[in-house]
């Protein structure tokens, strides 16, 4: 079984920063591609950032210069710095991976339970 544990939500002022880190534990073999979702109240949940070997990182429009997305492979671990935090980056942030649970076996993916970010005005 894997887990996810997601870190470092929490409130800022517009301007401000944080930084997000997802740590993968349990069964893992090979991670094909981990990512961060986010989703505000009323809205779907949405890509943030993606990163993995072979697509590189990439980002959505709303976040490119201001967000980075970054690994530590040798500790499973995601990153997701935010600066130039803005309002309308107040959601939900779920992290989500793509994981090798054994060699040969089908990839499967699995979401963290989300930590919030709140950015005030």
């Amino acid at each position: 079984q894997v887990q996810l544990v997601e870190s470092g939500g929490g409130l800022v002022q517009a301007g401000g920063s944080l930084r997000l880190s997802c740590a993968a534990s349990g069964s893992i073999f090979a991670v094909n591609l981990m990512a961060w979702y986010r989703q505000a109240p009323g809205k779907q949940r949405e890509l943030v950032a993606n990163i993995g070997a072979t697509i590189g990182a990439t980002y959505a429009d709303s976040v490119k210069g201001r967000f980075t997305i970054a690994t530590a492979d040798a500790k499973n671990t995601v990153y997701l710095q935010m600066n130039s935090l803005k309002p309308e980056d107040t959601a939900v942030y779920y992290c989500y991976t793509i994981i090798q649970v054994r060699s040969g076996s089908m990839s499967t993916a699995y979401w963290g339970r989300g930590t919030q970010v709140t950015v005030s005005s």
